[in-house]
């Protein structure tokens, strides 16, 4: 009954005190897609992607009954850094949900508008909503509406300390005509408060990324160890000093405090390395998140330097390697011989035959793919060949008896029609494809079955064909697998390397397409198609984990399109429909919802993408 009561309580008093509007929520997860596509076309960073912010302690002055029902003391703010557009989770400011959703899309116009966004805040906000407005004239009158709302529900200033009142007002001031208000008062008294949050403004972005620290690489866990939960939140973060015991001898001993043989219980112990399974809860309560470095190592890392294989058990290395560039797009520039990339082939493969899993399937893709095998043609009119063109002969004959000149043969030719095209198809084996996606298969076993259909399927056409794999290890040890080159046939010998794939390591996705694209690129084809398979977006040990690898992949993608090829991503990602439009255009992609599905349709796909 108590609780029953207390209950009844919190939800009156919580609703008393106003602020939100549950019966009015709108969630970013519905506009996510409407916002992003907006601020893009408003001329906002295409590369930021759009994810949820989380709720801070603002310090501001709170009315009397939000502080009795203990709300209001968090709210989620719109922010934007160097790689996302980070918006509220949910907006529940009004009583109309429109104003909600108008909100949702005023935040982003403003974001594209912020030229200037290392400017004092205050300023900063001011130039951004009047360049919005003026840009884009059709935003007013939402956004006039949006600042009545917003003004009524904030706090009158005759309720604030007077130089608390005299920067609410400047605020207001502000709201209604931008630009016209040069700065904020300053506070006078130690007991003044800071101003309300403004939920029509972008708060100041930290000069840090959220959670990362000088030199990330050498304390970050393999690909695929996490827990593959997707965190799209973000904390503030600060880099503190490991704390130090400096009299760790003055700790108190109770001997009674030890446990009897009759106060045993046996309980499951966890060990140091065990995940806590609070610790998501806890973070996403905390302000701030203090991060420092103790100097040991994590028993994950631990593992994954143990699973390096050693130069005997390694592949084979087939030259010194190839150096490439790779494009940062902080400094725009492409930086020349960055990466290293280490052709190699299986050193362990044997000669195999196809699966018998997949003869049957092999069969009727055969099957499917020799009604594309070019086929001859007969050439009428033709000075010379094999047959007469009797309609040939009788125009010939009439135009002879009219007094016309004959301008045509009277032979019949075969003539052979060729396909010409090439293409490379190049398979993620990073780390990550080691995931299970049943009982019986790993990722990587659907990327080896669709690699021999593909290659079956493309052995009935005729059509060039050349099949690489890559992962990474860091920019200097690309490893650039050979499963099949362009002048090597599809035979038992490649069946083996195809077989013999391992997943390890990461997906520095840019230098792999680079190469392949300059292998593509020599071969004598009128078309050239680059296919590419990938369970994830581009990642590394290093920085390559951020914004930065998924510009260098986009860049390389352009430059295999002023190649004159034509790349096109097949992956399993379901949450590729985040970043693969920005890297390949959003038609040069496919997401495949089911990966025991990618065997049977990639042949089928490329079947589509190489019709005549």
């Amino acid at each position: 009954m108590e609780e029953f009561v207390g209950k009844l309580w919190h939800n009156w008093v919580t609703k008393t005190a106003g602020g939100h509007y549950p019966e009015a929520v709108v969630k970013l997860a519905e506009v996510e897609k409407t916002v992003g596509i907006l601020f893009r076309a408003l001329g906002g960073d295409p590369g930021l992607k759009v994810a949820a912010a989380t709720g801070e302690m603002h310090g501001a002055r709170r009315k009397w009954l939000q502080r009795i029902a203990g709300s209001g003391e968090k709210l989620s703010l719109a922010r934007r850094d160097a790689e996302t557009l980070r918006l509220p989770p949910e907006i529940t400011a009004f009583p109309e949900k429109s104003l909600n959703r108008d909100l949702y899309l005023w935040l982003a116009a403003l974001a594209a508008s912020d030229a200037a966004p290392n400017t004092p805040w205050f300023i900063r906000n001011q130039r951004a909503s009047q360049a919005a407005l003026a840009t884009f004239p059709g935003l007013r009158s939402r956004y006039e509406r949006l600042v009545a709302a917003h003004i009524n529900s904030r706090m009158a200033p005759e309720q604030l300390q007077p130089d608390e009142a005299a920067q609410e007002l400047a605020i207001r001031q502000a709201l209604r005509h931008p630009t016209t208000v040069d700065g904020l008062p300053p506070l006078n008294s130690r007991k003044s408060r800071p101003p309300q949050p403004v939920i029509l403004w972008l708060i100041a972005a930290e000069n840090q990324i959220a959670g990362k620290l000088a030199d990330p690489s050498e304390h970050l866990p393999p690909e695929g160890s996490g827990s593959g939960e997707t965190e799209k939140q973000a904390h503030k973060a600060e880099k503190v000093e490991t704390p130090d015991n400096q009299a760790p001898m003055l700790i108190m001993f109770r001997a009674e405090s030890l446990p009897t043989w009759a106060e045993y219980v046996r309980v499951n112990r966890a060990y140091d390395d065990d995940e806590d399974p609070n610790a998501k809860n806890v973070a996403n309560d905390l302000d701030k998140l203090s991060l420092t470095r103790d100097g040991e190592t994590a028993v994950s890392r631990v593992k994954f330097d143990l699973d390096l294989p050693s130069a005997a058990e390694d592949d084979t290395p087939i030259g010194p390697g190839i150096t490439l560039p790779e494009w940062d797009y902080r400094k725009s520039l492409m930086l020349e011989n960055h990466c290293r990339v280490q052709p190699m082939v299986a050193h362990d493969a044997l000669p195999a035959e196809l699966p018998e899993a997949l003869a049957a399937t092999a069969k009727k893709l055969r099957g499917q793919f020799a009604a594309l095998t070019p086929q001859r043609r007969w050439l009428k009119a033709q000075q010379d060949g094999a047959e007469l063109d009797v309609d040939a002969c009788v125009r010939n004959h009439a135009d002879r008896q009219s007094g016309h000149t004959i301008e045509s043969g009277g032979y019949l030719a075969q003539a052979r029609c060729e396909r010409d095209l090439a293409c490379l198809l190049l398979a993620d084996l990073s780390m990550s494809t080691d995931a299970w996606i049943s009982d019986t298969h790993r990722i990587v076993d659907v990327i080896r079955d669709s690699l021999l259909l593909f290659s079956e399927a493309l052995s009935a056409t005729g059509d060039r064909f050349g099949i690489y794999g890559f992962s990474s290890l860091r920019r200097n040890n690309i490893r650039f697998h050979l499963l099949k080159d362009f002048n090597g046939r599809y035979n038992a010998a490649s069946r083996g390397r195809i077989l013999a794939i391992k997943p390890g390591f990461y997906t520095r996705m840019g230098a792999a397409i680079r190469q392949a694209a300059n292998i593509l690129y020599e071969q004598p084809a009128s078309r050239r198609l680059l296919l590419i398979i990938t369970d994830g977006k581009p990642n590394d040990l290093d920085l390559y984990d951020s914004r930065y690898g998924i510009e260098d992949t986009r860049m390389a993608v352009f430059e295999a399109r002023r190649m004159g090829l034509t790349p096109f991503c097949v992956t399993i990602d379901r949450e590729a429909g985040a970043y693969l439009p920005y890297l390949f255009g959003p038609g040069g992609f496919c997401v495949i919802r089911k990966p025991e599905e990618l065997p049977r349709r990639l042949p089928l796909l490329y079947a589509q993408l190489t019709k005549q």
